[in-house]
């Protein structure tokens, strides 16, 4: 099952799962005794007139009566702090897997998918897990204990409920298995709405650019309504239950009234002993009505329990355990030897063929290639974001699986197409290259990155708060932050795809030259669509279908090649 394979994410709550259940025993037991004292109250005490009997009876219940509620309050809270606990560890513990994936493992799933995951399937598994230690132990205590107390009063009587009981039981277990496929189905209708919603609100500027809410609007009422509706088809089944409870409670007591009273008459029942007796079918009867309600939260959480297992057992496509700890990387030279890739590891349909590419130490590198033509696929081998499937490729003269991906990724800093900042500061984000840089070494960064002066016009400066995903600044802005934290970090290889598209050509310039003449020792890898942003580099490297077609500088490259050449001159027309 998979909801067991979770419970070693207990951890240091176990004890307050172990608490819960033996409270809310103790808690049963003393509620089981007070119908017991009560017939006493009514049979002994009442019918001899015995005031002090009733006293004293009456004092042992309100006793026991406190005792209850103590133990009770006690079983929700440890219930309350196991299961938060539980939610906290499985939440962390899932989150930790995903910080593990391989962009391949994170291809296998949505994250509008994973976000539920994380949320909404934990939240089901904590409620679920918090009924299954306090309530699932309680209701059988209660129905067992229940069940011998009525038995011991009146055998023949309890017959009753001992029919009902199973009757009851079977058809609650089959509304369960019935409704546990669409519980899945309405999971992954919730993976639907979750990704309509994130991709409206990341796009939301586009939206209201093009106005287009009235369609994102209609969007939504159609991923909303199939939630409703899956929501619908499992929960009609569910709902079943009450009725059907209630049903067989009302059966019972009449059955047990009409008998019971008969057996008065004949004498052989006591009046207190009926009132008790029915009591316990009470409990008898709203203790499987509580194991139903569980049964409903189990079979709910048995299809979050299964999702999350999923991203459990995802093998992870890339591991280091193999990796030397101790190795470090020597210089930033990076090698490819006869190097393929294919993003489905099919060696027949590859996106990068036999690649022969060898880049020195502190080189600058530019890569020119129409929009496909595996630019960003190349370079993204390199920290091993992806694992090559033919031939090796080396950083500092090793394999790049030699090391551990710490090491590895620490010595390369990448400048991503789509750039990237968080909540926060414009400080925090530049931290990210290096939480303990000094304010000198922030300032030299985004001087060198031309980001210093307009993030000096803001008026709190470096402790100017970016808002959510960097909403503050412009795509320009938010290039040159990048570059900066990428200096930060001090790296060997850098590795800058396209990350200058949105700064002006003399803002380009000036970028260039200060990594030209101040970084001179990081090896440089430049992917632009500008030729003018590569012209200078050391050697250009000319991509054509997931291969190399030309390497060279700038000029070789206007006469060797005619992908260069044609590129070349039309941009020149275009500035012309």
């Amino acid at each position: 099952m998979s909801y067991i394979k979770l419970f070693p994410y207990l951890k240091e709550f176990k004890k307050y799962a172990f608490l819960a259940p033996v409270s809310v025993t103790i808690e049963v037991i003393l509620e089981i005794i007070l119908p017991l004292l009560m017939s006493k109250i009514i049979d002994v005490g009442i019918a001899n007139s015995d005031m002090g009997y009733i006293t004293k009876t009456g004092l042992l219940m309100v006793g026991a009566a406190l005792l209850s509620l103590l133990f009770g309050a006690a079983s929700a809270r440890f219930a309350s702090v196991g299961a938060a606990g539980f939610a906290m560890n499985l939440r962390q513990a899932l989150f930790e897997k995903i910080q593990d994936f391989s962009f391949r493992n994170i291809d296998h799933f949505s994250t509008a998918s994973l976000i539920t995951r994380l949320t909404t399937d934990i939240t089901f598994i904590q409620n679920s897990f918090m009924m299954i230690i306090r309530v699932l132990v309680r209701a059988p205590v209660m129905m067992i204990s229940a069940t011998v107390m009525a038995i011991s009063i009146n055998s023949r009587l309890a017959m009753i409920f001992l029919i009902a009981v199973p009757i009851l039981g079977a058809f609650l277990a089959f509304i369960s298995y019935k409704a546990h496929p669409y519980f899945v189905k309405m999971f992954k209708k919730f993976d639907a709405m979750n990704a309509s919603v994130q991709e409206n609100l990341i796009a939301i500027r586009v939206e209201k650019a093009f106005v287009r809410h009235d369609y994102e609007n209609e969007k939504f009422e159609f991923t909303a309504t199939d939630v409703q509706n899956a929501q619908k088809q499992a929960e009609k089944l569910v709902i079943l239950s009450s009725p059907l409870m209630m049903l067989t409670m009302s059966i019972s007591i009449i059955a047990i009234a009409w008998f019971g009273g008969n057996q008065i008459i004949a004498g052989d029942m006591m009046t207190g002993e009926l009132f008790s007796f029915i009591t316990y079918n009470t409990q008898i009867l709203m203790s499987l009505m509580m194991i139903s309600m569980v049964f409903v939260m189990v079979v709910i959480s048995q299809a979050s329990a299964d999702r999350i297992n999923a991203v459990f057992e995802e093998k992870l496509d890339m591991t280091d355990a193999d990796a030397d700890a101790g190795l470090a990387i020597a210089d930033g030279s990076v090698t490819f030897e006869h190097v393929s890739f294919s993003y489905a590891k099919d060696a027949e349909n590859p996106v990068l063929t036999d690649i022969n590419l060898k880049i020195e130490s502190g080189e600058t590198v530019g890569i020119i290639g129409g929009t496909g033509s595996a630019k960003t696929t190349l370079v993204s081998l390199i920290p091993r974001l992806y694992d090559v499937i033919g031939g090796n490729l080396l950083v500092g003269g090793k394999d790049v699986r030699s090391y551990k991906l710490d090491t590895l990724r620490n010595a390369v800093s990448m400048v991503l197409q789509k750039n990237v900042l968080f909540s926060g500061t414009i400080r925090d984000n530049l931290k990210w290259g290096d939480e303990n840089a000094t304010d000198e070494e922030i300032i030299a960064a985004c001087k060198d990155a031309q980001a210093h002066d307009f993030i000096m016009s803001f008026p709190n400066g470096y402790d100017t708060d970016l808002g959510q995903g960097g909403v503050n600044v412009s795509g320009g802005q938010k290039q040159r932050l990048c570059i900066a934290r990428a200096l930060l970090k001090k790296p060997k290889v850098m590795i800058l795809d396209d990350s200058t598209s949105a700064v002006d050509t003399a803002t380009d310039l000036r970028i260039r030259k200060a990594l030209r003449e101040k970084h001179s020792n990081i090896t440089t890898i430049v992917i632009a669509q500008r030729i003018m942003s590569v012209m200078e580099a050391d050697k250009i490297v000319v991509m054509n279908d997931g291969r190399v077609e030309a390497i060279g500088k700038h000029a070789e490259l206007l006469t060797s090649s005619e992908i260069y050449r044609e590129v070349y001159e039309s941009q020149q027309k275009g500035v012309a």
